[in-house]
């Protein structure tokens, strides 16, 4: 894993000869040895149809290709970072909220109504959560940002995980989402705000949760 933890809000990634990574746009604090950072207009390695898909939902996140021989240190705007570890499977995850990302994994772009229907398409729009999502496959390390800190669920089949929508960060793992709603569970538990949805996930994998409802 190229990632290492500095603390809760900065990380910092070791550059090799040969293998690039990709960065948000000035999330670069600090660097050591001959390192360059290029503008990447496609988005890494989602291709001309990612490209076209997040520009269609308004969605595009620039980013930067690193490449060289150095260490960097990453962090922006003082976001809590999470590194994840993928073991050939698929991160699922908002586009604003990568940070950096081994250049090793597949990144794509699935309309959310691919997964869970009609109700993925109202989760985007109810949520504020985008109509596409990001996702990276392969073999590598993802630092994402969140709110206040992150914790890790597990999904199992047969045990579902409920998440407030507004404090979804990303999953992994062969998982399901759909929007339920829940008929006030948010009065009942001291916080309505006028939305009753939560997000249910099942499967097999893990949900990564931050401890807000802030949007980066």
């Amino acid at each position: 894993m190229p990632f290492r933890e500095i603390n809760s809000k900065m990380v910092e990634a070791t550059v090799v000869p040969g293998q690039k990574m990709y960065s948000q746009r000035g999330a670069m604090l600090a660097y050591r040895g001959d390192v360059s950072f290029t503008p990447n207009i496609q988005g890494g390695q989602g291709g001309l149809a990612s490209m076209i898909g997040r520009r269609v939902a308004n969605e595009a996140t620039p980013l930067m290709t690193v490449e060289g021989s150095g260490t960097v240190m990453f962090g922006h705007g003082g976001h809590h970072i999470q590194v994840i570890g993928l073991s050939g499977d698929t991160l699922y995850v908002e586009a604003d909220r990568l940070l950096a990302f081994d250049g090793t994994l597949q990144q794509g772009t699935m309309f959310m109504g691919s997964q869970g229907g009609v109700m993925g398409m109202v989760r985007g729009q109810v949520t504020g959560q985008g109509l596409f999502t990001t996702t990276l496959k392969g073999h590598g390390a993802v630092a994402v940002m969140a709110h206040g800190g992150v914790v890790e669920l597990p999904i199992t089949p047969g045990r579902p995980v409920h998440v407030d929508p507004q404090a979804y960060v990303a999953h992994h793992g062969d998982v399901r989402n759909k929007l339920s709603t829940a008929l006030g569970w948010r009065d009942m538990v001291g916080r309505g705000s006028g939305e009753a949805f939560q997000l249910e996930l099942s499967g097999n994998g893990a949900v990564y949760v931050q401890a807000s409802e802030e949007k980066l």
